[in-house]
């Protein structure tokens, strides 16, 4: 019975990853017989799991969403991984009420009730000794979130009112395509169809979001991917600027953390680094803590500045002279 019980829960793990598995897949993964895993989907079925079954060529099996919420199987590192997911959301934010990070705090303190009785010891223990950091960040509304994932799924245009940087409030229809979650803020990717232009909006200023029966063509990103272009918005009035760094890569991102950085690794202690910074005065506490050698590659500014300011600290040189 032990077997069998281990069986089906490994079956229902398996499954509760929403894809689709062919039989030889699941076979093969749980170490069955195909006369096996009939069997066991079929006790599935018993329990109350539904398990769609497609026969013939490109079959597959495929849990599929029922009436009612089945019990929720995690392993040991899903169930550990769930807890840290929401204890993270639940430290951001103000904790508003329908808000997601209150939203999160709310299903910290519930996951127990739905983890097998072997798991339960180990949550318990977890939350017991964990703590997260309150990280300052607005507060975005759940209801707001869902409302505006259903839209983007059924290509339906809303309308909201907007509260822009001046604190000036605007009403606003739009086309909305994307969730962008970036430095600790939510966005929404829409194109705006009073400007014909795609815009960015901060879902923490959105109010009032109304969601019509008008549905649109889907055009293409204006970027490879909405974070793209939400990072090319925010870095429009600064500096490309590319260093290689003579350090492990897990190092170059300690050091710019707070930074905006993308980071590629040419060795095992070589990164090249690429930010967008106002001056060249924001790179100096980060390299100074990195402690390992680098070279500016672009832009030439930036490079000359930083070594006439190493002339200064030596005492060989005076004020950064301009670049030809």
């Amino acid at each position: 019975m032990a077997d069998v019980t281990q069986r089906i829960l490994a079956l229902l793990a398996t499954l509760q990853t929403g894809r689709a598995f062919t039989a030889d897949e699941l076979v093969a993964r749980l170490g069955v017989s195909p006369r096996t895993l009939r069997r066991d989907v079929d006790r599935l079925r018993e329990y109350g799991y539904p398990v769609r079954t497609r026969p013939g060529p490109g079959g597959h099996y495929r849990l599929v969403a029922g009436s009612a919420l089945p019990p929720l199987v995690l392993d040991d590192d899903e169930a550990i991984a769930t807890l840290l997911g929401l204890a993270t959301l639940a430290a951001t934010g103000r904790a508003a009420e329908g808000s997601v990070d209150e939203a999160a705090t709310r299903a910290y303190g519930k996951v127990d009730q739905f983890l097998p009785k072997r798991l339960r010891h180990r949550a318990a223990q977890l939350r017991a000794s964990l703590e997260t950091s309150a990280a300052a960040a607005p507060s975005v509304s759940a209801d707001v979130l869902a409302e505006l994932a259903e839209a983007i799924q059924r290509r339906l245009v809303v309308t909201f009112d907007y509260t822009g940087r001046d604190g000036a409030v605007t009403s606003r229809r739009a086309e909305p395509y994307r969730h962008v979650h970036h430095n600790l803020r939510w966005y929404l990717l829409a194109r705006d169809t009073a400007k014909d232009d795609w815009r960015v909006f901060r879902l923490d200023r959105l109010t009032g979001l109304r969601t019509s029966t008008s549905t649109y063509e889907p055009r293409p990103l204006p970027a490879d991917t909405a974070l793209d272009y939400l990072r090319q918005g925010l870095g429009k009035d600064r500096e490309r600027v590319v260093l290689t760094v003579e350090a492990p890569l897990a190092d170059v991102a300690d050091a710019f953390a707070y930074e905006d950085a993308d980071l590629e690794a040419l060795g095992e202690r070589r990164t090249r680094a690429v930010l967008a910074l106002d001056t060249w005065e924001w790179l100096l506490l980060r390299l100074a803590f990195l402690d390992a050698p680098f070279t500016v590659e672009e832009p030439p500014g930036f490079r000359a500045a930083l070594r006439s300011f190493g002339a200064r600290l030596t005492g060989g040189g005076g004020p950064a002279q301009p670049v030809a």
